[in-house]
């Protein structure tokens, strides 16, 4: 070994965060993205265990609703794709992000302005891929769409945005 490489210290490896830091960690944001802050998005819980996070949407009348006076479907869409992404990123342990590759949307019924939970899972957390579930409900817990994706686990370090 070089006297130079004995010189510099090793990078310590950070210590896992648990779900409670993730999620404190989501709340107290100040750089929370536009797209988040149009949708109305707020974590509600976090299990890195069950890759699994929840969230509530809080659906604003006066940006998202179509000329029916319900949520847009695009919208509902972006919801589903917030809650398969944040997903990703507690399944990494707050490593990865992970850009979505694919997205398929059914709709059950139309959504109304106000509260809207979401929940995301990663089902499998390969290497290369991701694949995700997502369900959104109004508040009498009746499902308003779900879908399912695959997105693509990218290093923070690496990620570009572009």
């Amino acid at each position: 070994m070089s006297d130079a490489a004995r010189a510099e210290p090793e990078a310590a490896t950070p210590a896992p965060l648990s779900d409670e830091a993730i999620l404190e960690r989501f709340l107290r944001t100040k750089n929370q993205p536009t797209g988040s802050q149009t949708l109305g998005f707020r974590m509600v819980a976090v299990s890195q265990a069950e890759k699994s996070v929840e969230v509530e949407f809080d659906a604003r009348a006066e940006l998202l609703l179509n000329p029916m006076k319900q949520i847009q479907g695009g919208y509902l869409c972006a919801m589903l794709d917030e809650c398969m992404s944040v997903a990703c990123m507690v399944a990494s342990g707050m490593t990865h992000v992970a850009p979505t590759a694919e997205m398929k949307t059914t709709f059950f019924r139309p959504g109304a302005p106000g509260k809207i939970k979401g929940i995301g899972r990663v089902v499998r957390w390969g290497s290369r891929v991701a694949f995700t579930e997502g369900e959104l409900t109004d508040p009498e817990g009746r499902v308003l769409a779900k879908a399912t994706g695959t997105a693509i686990p990218t290093p923070f370090t690496s990620y570009k945005g572009k």
